[in-house]
């Protein structure tokens, strides 16, 4: 063999050699099947049932001008299934193998385009811009994210599978039959605005104390303090009642303004 010919033959051993590792690497790539109960950095993976994925959307009234971020997106259902109804959707899953899967997921069902996932730790993620939140997390993970739920914008709609978040309280809860045998419960939470303090009033004062959505407090008018029943928010929303007469209104930022029976009401902050 000439040295030519050797050359030749080394040159063409190698580039069948690179040629069968890239093929071999494309192949265990392409055939990654998670494990059910498979060790993650936070939690273990369960798949939601796909019922339970619809319900949860269907909770939270998704529509295709929401903007919905998954924390632990696993395989990526939810954040496909959110984009397959015309939602933009996006997944936050620290385990590589999952993240490349759900991309292959999201180009099989033609949604690439609106479905995005990253490698992240959701812990130093910042995925405040979402109006629509989604999860399959542990209590104390859930607790841990809270805070950070609670300064998002209010109206945003979080619903969580199975576990709740706490001592605050869902705002709604719903569980599925028929094509679910476990994990089956999803919650949901509307972020409330924050309004406790003292609002002042053209006829008096209102003054609020707040625990998440539930509120309690007095409306002082004509020199008497009227305890506040059955009050609460709902994002923006407000509704109190005061001596027999119900209020509901609007939150927005320091004014609120809505009706009662007794006509049209607003407040500013003290």
């Amino acid at each position: 063999m000439t040295a030519s010919q050797y050359m030749r033959s080394t040159a063409l051993a190698s580039l069948l050699f690179t040629a069968c590792v890239g093929a071999v690497a494309q192949t265990q790539t392409q055939t990654y099947e998670p494990t059910v109960g498979q060790e993650g950095k936070d939690v273990v993976w369960v798949p939601t049932p796909q019922a339970l994925v619809d319900k949860m959307l269907d909770m939270a009234k998704l529509t295709p001008n929401d903007y919905v971020i998954d924390l632990g997106s696993g395989d990526g259902r939810t954040v496909i299934t959110a984009a397959k109804r015309g939602a933009r959707a996006h997944g936050i899953e620290y385990n590589p193998d999952m993240v490349e899967l759900s991309k292959r997921n999201a180009t099989k069902e033609g949604v690439n385009g609106k479905a995005t996932f990253e490698r992240a730790d959701l812990f130093k993620s910042d995925f405040s811009k979402a109006n629509v939140i989604t999860m399959f997390l542990l209590p104390d993970i859930n607790i841990k994210l809270r805070p950070q739920i609670l300064n998002m914008r209010p109206g945003t709609r979080v619903v969580s599978n199975s576990f709740t978040m706490g001592d605050w309280n869902a705002d709604e809860t719903a569980s599925v039959g028929e094509g679910c045998s476990s994990w089956c419960t999803a919650y949901l939470w509307i972020v409330p605005a924050k309004v406790g303090g003292t609002w002042k009033l053209p006829q008096g004062e209102l003054t609020l104390k707040q625990e998440f959505q539930m509120l309690s407090g007095t409306l002082h008018a004509d020199g008497k303090n009227v305890p506040l029943r059955d009050a609460r928010m709902r994002g923006n929303e407000i509704v109190f009642t005061a001596g027999g007469v119900q209020y509901r209104g609007t939150v927005n930022g320091a004014k609120m303004e809505g009706s009662s029976r007794n006509g049209a009401w607003s407040a500013s902050r003290g």
